[in-house]
């Protein structure tokens, strides 16, 4: 009778803890937030409260002293190869594993998940030792295929729980009527599969945007994405506002920010897993 007593208090004080743990992580990021934005707007942010006045110069100088167009240009065709090349090789393989029953699968699959649990650093200094010894270091080229090495696992494991819901027994069927494999996969597979590529390539997309080491080992100074920018512009010598410099951060915050609400929009977090473990034979 006591423990049946005790196990529900201990359940509301280790839920309180969570909760209170949870809370107190969100209350300090979104303070941090809160304090980046106001000091990208203040004229003069020196030992008040709030600042004295407010502007929007800093987005100006931020924009014309860092070379944001530049940046953001580059960034965007950067993020659109990746996320591009990534669907065209990460959804034929992903359907080759989820259909196709061979030696060493599982070992296979052991490589894809290495590149998405392993820090990109480890793999990423000598990958770009490789790239820059073959001339590719320094290039968009070079940007693009390191981040390849991350994204393409990515996109092949979270396409395989969608590909293994799709009954068999359709594909089979379109075969029957004389579907060649082109039109078995833009009229049947597509339509069906259009969820899951949407939600693998907007998630590639936000990914790329943020990835920071595998770009900054490889990138050169014309090929520098966003996040790297910001990152020489904060660690660079000579002296600079700091307002400018969080006019910048706010700048990339804004940018993931909409892609990921975009992402978002498509695909929910749970999906993945649920579908995941549904089995298609049944």
């Amino acid at each position: 009778m006591s423990a049946a007593r005790t196990k529900p208090v201990s359940e509301r004080l280790w839920a309180a803890a969570v909760w209170a743990g949870i809370g107190f992580f969100v209350v300090n990021l979104l303070a941090l937030i809160a304090v980046v934005i106001t000091s990208s707007f203040a004229t003069r942010w020196l030992g008040t409260w709030l600042p004295n006045a407010l502007t929007i110069k800093w987005y100006f100088e931020a924009w014309s002293e860092f070379q944001l167009d530049d940046v953001l240009l580059v960034t965007f065709e950067i993020v659109f190869a990746v996320v591009v090349i990534s669907g065209l090789i990460g959804v034929p393989a992903a359907y080759a594993m989820a259909r196709r029953e061979f030696p060493g699968k599982k070992l296979v699959m052991l490589l894809f998940l290495l590149p998405l649990l392993v820090p990109p650093v480890t793999y990423g200094i000598p990958m770009a030792t490789v790239l820059y010894q073959t001339g590719l270091g320094g290039t968009m080229f070079g940007v693009i295929l390191a981040n390849l090495v991350p994204t393409v696992p990515f996109v092949i494991l979270v396409m395989i729980p969608f590909i293994e819901q799709i009954d068999p027994r359709v594909e089979a069927a379109a075969k029957v009527f004389g579907a060649g494999t082109f039109r078995l996969f833009t009229d049947v597979l597509l339509p069906l599969l259009t969820p899951g590529i949407l939600a693998a390539l907007l998630l590639v997309l936000v990914r790329t945007i943020a990835m920071f080491e595998l770009t900054f080992l490889t990138a050169g100074p014309t090929s520098q994405t966003l996040v790297v920018a910001l990152y020489y512009a904060v660690f660079a010598s000579g002296v600079r506002a700091v307002q400018s410099i969080d006019a910048m951060a706010v700048v990339y915050m804004v940018t993931t920010l909409v892609w990921l609400v975009i992402a978002l929009r498509f695909v929910n977090p749970t999906q993945i897993v649920t579908r995941a473990k549904q089995n298609p034979a049944h």
